[in-house]
């Protein structure tokens, strides 16, 4: 049996497991034993009551973090050739429209995390949509990701917007920031992404939406919180 190592073993003792923390107090919790050698991630962990296997349970929407997430995306826009320059300009680090679509069919590879599109490339795209939608990369007008504004929706994502939606299990995961932001931050971070998640209550579920919430560093233990 594997022994946990020194560092964790400190950082889990600092965590009451059979306490609810407040939101605050669980922020700067995360913050104390974020104890890596590098600056991880602050992310937040969401335990719904939905129904994943119920298509009218599902949970999917996008909002702009006021002080974004601290990661820096790669992004690649599906463009037809005369926006491919605009794209580039904007920060896109993909560029392509049905040659860029190949490419992904051929290799499967996808070396971006977030993907963008015009509306008239969405029907090509649904060559490689299986490809691109079990990664949670495939462009979607409910996310912010379809339109004719590239330049409008680049600028979105590069300043904090996210996209989300529930896992098989009907888990929600989202980074809200780095854990050297200040708490503040964090916090008005949290707080707008819980807005966001509780507006996409499905209307087919009855009763209460959230179950528990917890946070955590990258590689520190879970903190389980109130909202």
């Amino acid at each position: 049996m594997k022994t946990a190592s020194k560092r964790v073993r400190a950082n889990e003792e600092q965590v009451d497991t059979t306490k609810v923390y407040g939101l605050e107090e669980a922020i700067e919790l995360a913050k104390k034993t974020a104890n890596t050698k590098f600056v991880g991630s602050l992310e937040l962990h969401v335990r719904t009551y939905i129904d994943p296997k119920k298509t009218d349970q599902a949970i999917r929407g996008a909002v702009s973090l006021p002080n974004g997430t601290g990661k820096t995306k790669r992004i690649a826009a599906f463009v037809s050739e005369n926006k491919e320059k605009e794209a580039r300009e904007a920060g896109a680090s993909i560029v392509g429209g049905e040659q860029l679509i190949k490419e992904i069919k051929d290799t499967e590879k996808t070396d971006f995390d977030v993907a963008i599109a015009e509306p008239a490339l969405m029907p090509k795209l649904a060559q490689i949509a299986k490809i691109l939608g079990t990664r949670g990369l495939m462009p979607n007008p409910k996310t912010g990701t379809v339109g004719e504004n590239i330049s409008a929706m680049l600028k979105e994502i590069a300043g904090g917007r996210v996209t989300f939606k529930n896992d098989d299990s009907g888990n929600v995961h989202q980074i809200v920031g780095k854990t050297n932001f200040e708490t503040p931050k964090l916090l008005e971070n949290i707080k707008v992404f819980m807005a966001a998640l509780n507006s996409t209550k499905p209307a087919a579920l009855k009763g209460p939406f959230i179950a528990s919430l917890t946070l955590h560093a990258s590689m520190g233990p879970g903190i389980k919180f109130k909202q």
